[in-house]
């Protein structure tokens, strides 16, 4: 197992891409979800420096909150309600440029700005959702969106 991350300093897509194949060596053979999912949060927000980085699991009717890195966190967040709800009802990831200008945001803490909501589908079901918050305005777009699906799609639990 890996116990230093190489970081990129290149642009957002060099980035990712030096970290996806690290993901994959560090998660390969790991059956555990939850270790899984702690070591994907870990290595997110060590190479972009998030606010807030983690994961939502389905549980019932409910998302609970999983593995993350950053400071305390919303533990239950209900389907449809708030950016990761509305992610898990729709299975679609959700830019949210201004979390104050989106419907229905739950503010699990002030310092967030701008959110990142991945589904994480397994046998075309939501079982989790990656949860990425940033502390400036307008901090994700296409090329976060894309790769954060690579991840949740080839390495998430």
């Amino acid at each position: 197992m890996a116990e230093n991350l190489v970081i990129n300093d290149g642009s957002k897509k060099e980035q990712y891409e030096t970290l996806l194949p690290q993901l994959k060596a560090l998660t390969v053979g790991e059956t555990d979800a939850v270790a899984n999912m702690a070591n994907i949060a870990a290595a997110l927000r060590q190479t972009f420096g998030f606010f807030w980085v983690g994961f939502y699991r389905v549980i019932e009717d409910t998302l609970i909150l999983g593995p993350f890195q950053g400071p305390l966190a919303c533990t239950r967040i209900r389907y449809g309600k708030g950016v990761c709800g509305t992610a898990w009802k729709e299975a679609r990831t959700i830019i949210v440029p201004d979390v104050d200008k989106f419907p229905g945001h739950i503010a699990c803490n002030s310092a967030s700005r701008s959110e990142i909501v991945v589904p994480v589908i397994k046998e075309a079901k939501v079982v989790a959702v990656l949860d990425i918050d940033s502390d400036a305005l307008g901090t994700f777009d296409e090329t976060d969106a894309t790769y954060l699906e690579k991840i949740c799609a080839e390495i998430a639990p």
